[in-house]
């Protein structure tokens, strides 16, 4: 996937190059090469590349490029990142920072789920780069506690996911909010559900670069379908799957199931943490941390909570249910096969699914024969690969019994009761004021 421009072709300065080399990258992916002399030379973009095509440094060059040097005001950054999901946006943050340190920027990141009191106190001592869900930030702003009138370069990274998710009104009124005359970047895999209309409002005489067409997926991929006879069947090999040595992520449509099946796998030995939108953020950044740095291999996750997920490496993507529409299958199987590795993909199918699935793996343009399977199967055992060594499952705290009052403690009955009601009730009152004091 590596063309022969180097990083100094497409015009990046020498020290942003040498902290690329540091951490092992050397060329430019085709986005990069594509966007980067227009982004470097201000000129809005819109790009359209898949998951994993390397969009994060496509964008983070140019942000950081173009406001070094600039004065770095509280409350008021002159960078801004637009991201979908808490994860995606903790991970631009991790991918920028140091490329930003070198420039002497600073970034933070803006997102709900958690308490706003640091965020707050971030941005009054003064940032340069803002990575931020649109919520959070929209509370911000109208606290006013952050003001986007000095923001110069504007990223709107997975505009088309935004829009699934119902965010584009927020980005709207985010976008207008800053500087009508300041460069704009827009990524996204498709321009349909409003985004068109985001790109005619906010780009002017953008430059159009696309490495994908909206409905491919990557040549590196492998995709599967699994047919199975039954429940048990379709449990037996989800296990199988799960049980190899590499890191894989295995998809469910509910919050409830995907931390069921973490547990059910964890009990049997396979090392599995969960992602969804019922977990806390400081849940969520501790799992997505234990995948991410090996701890375990398998992560168990929803569509909405996953799409964040930008970690390397995953060599198996499991649908043990399949999504409900085509753009989701294929931002679900670009969790593997990125940046020039391979992967493979698996669809596991019920016999009650087959014609739907059959029906959306066209329309997501992948043609593939279904293959009738149990665990078993040769054709599972490629994928699969070698069985990971068991682990077994941490021992859960064991609950132990209240002991019993001696006699000589128990309560007293009449008057000596009737003596003790008011101090109660003054406790009673003084814990109902220390509680609500917290509340406040």
């Amino acid at each position: 996937m590596n063309s022969d421009k180097t990083f100094a072709d497409l015009g990046v300065a020498q020290s942003l190059i040498a902290a690329l080399t540091a951490r092992g990258i050397t060329s430019p992916f085709p986005i990069q090469q594509e966007t980067l002399p227009d982004t470097l030379a201000g000129r809005d973009v819109l790009g359209r590349g898949k998951t994993g095509s390397g969009k994060t440094l496509a964008f983070s060059l140019p942000l950081v490029s173009r406001l070094a040097g600039t004065k770095r005001r509280p409350s008021h950054p002159s960078g801004l990142v637009l991201a979908p999901t808490r994860e995606l946006a903790t991970q631009i943050s991790a991918a920028l920072a140091p490329l930003a340190a070198v420039n002497n920027l600073t970034v933070t990141t803006i997102f709900g789920g958690v308490s706003q009191h640091r965020q707050v106190v971030a941005l009054k001592a003064g940032v340069d780069i803002v990575v931020a869900c649109p919520g959070r930030l929209e509370d911000l702003m109208k606290q006013k506690l952050v003001s986007l009138d000095n923001v110069a370069v504007t990223v709107i990274d997975e505009a088309d996911h935004m829009a699934d998710l119902g965010f584009l009104p927020g980005v709207t009124r985010i976008l207008a909010a800053t500087p009508s005359d300041g460069q704009r970047l827009l990524f996204s895999a498709t321009l349909d559900n409003g985004v068109d209309k985001l790109v005619k409002r906010f780009l002017r005489n953008e430059v159009l670069h696309s490495v994908d067409s909206p409905e491919s997926h990557v040549p590196a991929m492998t995709h599967h379908v699994f047919h199975v006879a039954g429940p048990q069947d379709k449990k037996d090999l989800v296990h199988r799957l799960a049980s190899g040595t590499g890191r894989r992520i295995l998809f469910m449509r509910t919050k409830h199931h995907a931390r069921k099946m973490a547990k059910q796998l964890t009990d049997a030995g396979i090392p599995s943490v969960d992602l969804h939108g019922n977990l806390s953020q400081p849940a969520r950044d501790r799992n997505l941390a234990a995948f991410s740095s090996g701890e375990v291999r398998v992560l168990v996750a929803t569509d909405i909570a996953a799409r964040g997920v930008h970690v390397d490496d995953i060599e198996l993507v499991v649908h043990i249910d399949p999504p409900a529409e085509h753009k989701a299958y294929l931002h679900r199987s670009g969790r593997t096969a990125r940046a020039g590795s391979a992967g493979d993909v698996v669809t596991v199918v019920l016999p009650e699914q087959r014609r739907e699935t059959q029906a959306l793996l066209r329309r997501a343009g992948i043609q593939v024969a279904p293959v009738q399977v149990t665990a078993q199967s040769e054709a599972v055992e490629k994928v699969a690969g070698e069985v990971a060594p068991y682990r077994a499952p941490a021992p859960q705290p064991r609950a132990t019994a209240p002991a019993s009052r001696p006699a000589s403690a128990q309560r007293p009955s009449g008057s000596s009761r009737r003596r003790s009601r008011r101090p109660a009730q003054a406790h009673g009152r003084s814990t109902e004021n220390r509680a609500r004091s917290g509340q406040r």
